[in-house]
């Protein structure tokens, strides 16, 4: 029976790293607009939070890091932000694209494994999808100014505006859009297999 879930845990992993290298690979993973761009591969990083735990949930962020960090040298598109940090420095790019979509995911498995306790399934999909976008946000522009914030670029790009100001005017509607997005895809998707028994919820 344990081996027979194990495999039903990486079949499930399997499926929806599938499904984020598609989204990141083809237009469907990112809206460019400007220097940032609204990503839609928060979702599949939720979903492996919701139905894997928080080991699922890193494993799925790890490669939405890794292809996020990869755009930065134009592999599956070019990220226009992410070329400049490169530029400054790779090793901190890498950091930077890597560790907060590790962590998202991470973070979610408990957030969800608490909200399905206390609140239920549907609203613990529905809250799990909104704060995978919303902290993949708070992750991404926290490392961008904590790595960052002193060179000229990120100055330039703050011009003088207190941080969280410059924060919430410069992810704008980009942030907007994916935590929308993420709701309600996460919340239908995650209910969904829910509902089929395809996983059994992380205690």
């Amino acid at each position: 029976m344990k081996k027979h879930f194990n495999t039903r845990q990486l079949t499930m992993l399997g499926l929806l790293t599938g499904i984020l290298l598609l989204m990141a690979y083809t237009p469907l993973g990112y809206l460019n607009i400007g220097p940032l761009a609204i990503s839609f591969n928060v979702i599949p990083v939720a979903l492996a939070a919701i139905t894997l735990g928080p080991a699922g949930g890193a494993a799925a962020g790890a490669v939405f890091g890794l292809t996020s960090f990869l755009q930065c040298i134009g592999v599956g598109g070019l990220s226009a932000m992410g070329a400049v940090l490169f530029d400054i420095n790779p090793v901190l790019a890498f950091i930077q694209r890597f560790i907060p979509r590790l962590l998202d995911g991470f973070l979610l498995g408990y957030i969800f494994r608490f909200l399905h306790r206390k609140a239920g399934a549907r609203l613990g999909c529905l809250i799990t999808g909104f704060l995978s976008a919303f902290l993949n946000t708070l992750f991404f522009m926290s490392a961008l100014i904590l790595l960052y914030g002193n060179t000229e670029y990120v100055q330039g790009l703050i011009g003088g505006r207190n941080i969280l100001l410059f924060i919430c005017s410069f992810v704008g509607i980009n942030a907007v859009c994916e935590m929308a997005a993420s709701t309600i895809l996460t919340g239908a998707i995650g209910y969904a297999l829910y509902r089929s028994r395809l996983f059994a919820p992380q205690k």
